[in-house]
């Protein structure tokens, strides 16, 4: 019986390690994101989702004040990121309704809170980075996606990037792409790739804001349970001293 319980346990330890190594290798073509936890990055960030990502999707579970956290303080977001009425304690939502958004992109844009620790960071910066431009016969919004193939957003931050358009070469499976000359966007290609990293980084923050001091508090719990550990270590080895 006891043999069988050894045998199980090391199965369950192999798969709880192959998990996540499972895990990694389903993302290992996504290019790693720059993720940033600079307060300019974020409130850069920040600002480009609001301009350009808030129009359709919600970030509901999240209000305007908490980009205090960022370094913005009220009077900033009251007059540069609220543009419809919304005051400072409001949560980040959108007046799209719905049924109009399922008639126009066949469904509904998502929620965006938590959609860094859904989805990951990598996946939204290859995501962000990966329209490009196809015939209206082929997709309705004209756009299609290397990271979402046939998605139904279109790419709202083409006038930053540029058009893109898809080669017809394949590399290891993944449709490479190339920036057309004719249609450059406002940023150079550097910029852009910044720009939208700081999109990621913000949104990495404000799917967990509290983050920070939640790793701080872990830090301090650990150090604690090393400490305690030795103390009652050392207890233990008094009180079994004299038993034999």
């Amino acid at each position: 019986m006891k043999t069988r319980v050894i045998k199980f346990l090391k199965r369950l330890s192999i798969v709880a390690l192959a998990v996540p190594a499972l895990a990694l290798a389903s993302e290992a073509h996504f290019e790693a994101a720059p993720v940033s936890t600079d307060p300019s990055s974020l409130q850069n960030g920040a600002k480009l989702f609001i301009n350009y990502c808030l129009n359709c999707h919600g970030a509901s579970m999240v209000r305007y004040n908490q980009l205090q956290k960022i370094g913005l303080d009220e009077k900033t977001i009251a007059e540069n990121l609220l543009f419809t009425g919304e005051k400072v304690g409001d949560m980040m939502t959108v007046s799209l309704n719905r049924e109009d958004a399922e008639a126009w992109f066949g469904t509904a844009p998502p929620d965006l809170s938590v959609i860094a620790r859904a989805k990951g960071a990598d996946y939204l910066y290859a995501y962000l980075r990966g329209f490009y431009k196809v015939k209206t016969e082929a997709r309705a919004t004209g756009w299609n996606n290397v990271a979402f193939p046939s998605v139904g957003m279109p790419h709202v931050l083409w006038d930053l990037q540029g058009v893109q358009t898809a080669t017809e070469t394949e590399e290891h499976g993944v449709k490479t792409l190339k920036l057309s000359d004719a249609k450059g966007g406002a940023l150079s290609v550097a910029d852009y790739d910044k720009a939208v990293g700081d999109i990621v980084s913000f949104m990495v923050w404000m799917a967990e804001p509290n983050a920070g001091t939640r790793k701080t508090i872990g830090i301090f719990v650990l150090i604690f349970l090393a400490v305690f550990y030795v103390f009652t270590h050392k207890l233990g080895k008094n009180y079994w001293k004299d038993i034999h």
